[in-house]
């Protein structure tokens, strides 16, 4: 029986900062943006969406009738996180109306708890092969304005429907895991935005993948060459390249050339939106599936997942037949209609996020097209709404 991926569907903000004009603000030559980090446009998640809307937003299109009524497992991987105690799943749940006795939790280490969540609905559904698993990996990356990190901000949920004969990715039993204590980014409880140590976060980054990656081939007996194409968490799309160019000499000169080439499919969504935190990876992978023309069924396919602090996993997964049926197809049109912020208009809905105090709060949501919005706190409970109610 297989077991993995039948839909994936991704929900961020209809607002984005163009790249090249926020270096000019912050007095940068613009290829610093464009080409050093690798990212043309940044989402801005107005005060409107959290980590929950953002959730709900990604999994409800993708969900029919039959989905709602044979989910039986939600997760929700965050480092977002709305409340230290309830899990974010509950208001998910509730948003999309699935049944009351869904198993509903929230997972965090950092940008990997997607994976994590995957790998246990993976195992759930093949104990009951007739009941389906959602996981969804939904952040805000925020380090702050006018900081190191500001450029590799962004936001976005991506929906994941785990099931048995899956429309899209069947994943294998072969991970490599690597867990480790690391202070390469943290974020204490009082702190509101991440500490980082850019430079050792990357090169621990590309020491995991390394680790991970070359373990895998040595205990499957494989080579680089069995892979169509290798994906990659994506904080910032340089990052992702520069991992993968760390393993190309196991290559030829030819599978060199044809893994940079779906290397570019894979990021060219992850461009446009910036950091996802859980959901990079699985935006990585929906944007070569969408993107790339050359893929085929049976193509198999490599998955590096990596959250600071630090855990890293390297899986696999083959394409099935009907792959394109299961993808968020819009996403690239949705992309294309969101609406340019200026960078003044951007800094203000920053820092117009509602502020962690116990007053009673109301969000302006005239603006905001989502289905699923947040309109502010009373009693010091989010208040949360269906649009289309």
């Amino acid at each position: 029986m297989k077991v993995g991926i039948d839909k994936l569907h991704f929900a961020s903000s209809h607002l984005y900062v163009d790249m090249a004009e926020l270096a000019t603000a912050r007095k940068e030559a613009p290829d610093k943006y464009l080409i050093g980090i690798g990212q043309s446009k940044m989402a801005v998640i107005p005060p409107s969406q959290d980590a929950v809307t953002l959730a709900a937003n990604a999994a409800a299109p993708m969900l029919t009738a039959e989905d709602i009524a044979a989910i039986d497992l939600l997760i929700v991987a965050t480092e977002s996180g709305v409340d230290n105690s309830k899990a974010a799943a509950i208001y998910v749940a509730q948003l999309l109306g699935l049944d009351r006795r869904v198993r509903t939790v929230e997972m965090k280490e950092a940008c990997y708890a997607a994976t994590a969540g995957v790998k246990l609905a993976q195992d759930h559904v093949r104990v009951h092969p007739a009941k389906k698993a959602l996981v969804i990996g939904t952040d805000i990356a925020r380090y702050g304005l006018h900081t190191p990190g500001e450029p590799t901000q962004g936001g976005g949920a991506m929906a994941m429907l785990i099931s048995a004969e899956p429309q899209v990715l069947a994943l294998a039993d072969d991970s490599v895991l690597l867990s480790q204590d690391v202070m390469d980014f943290w974020r204490p409880l009082y702190h509101t935005t991440a500490l980082v140590d850019g430079k050792y976060s990357s090169n621990i980054y590309i020491d995991y993948f390394q680790d991970v990656f070359k373990t895998y081939l040595n205990e499957q007996q494989a080579n680089i060459a069995d892979f169509k194409a290798l994906t990659f968490h994506l904080p910032y799309t340089k990052m992702g390249l520069k991992a993968l160019q760390s393993v190309l000499p196991l290559a030829s000169e030819t599978q060199q050339a044809a893994l940079l080439a779906h290397f570019e499919h894979a990021r060219q969504l992850n461009r446009q939106v910036g950091n996802l935190y859980t959901g990079s990876l699985y935006l990585s992978l929906l944007s070569l599936l969408l993107t790339d023309a050359s893929l085929a069924a049976d193509d198999l396919i490599g998955l590096f997942s990596y959250g600071s602090g630090a855990e890293g996993e390297f899986y696999t997964g083959r394409l099935q037949p009907n792959y394109q049926l299961g993808l968020d197809q819009g996403l690239p049109q949705r992309l294309a209609r969101r609406r340019r912020v200026s960078v003044a208009e951007y800094e203000q809905l920053f820092n117009g996020q509602l502020a962690l105090t116990a007053a009673d709060q109301t969000i302006d949501i005239a603006d905001d097209p989502h289905r699923f919005v947040l309109v502010g706190q009373q009693n010091e409970q989010r208040q949360y709404r269906d649009q289309w109610l």
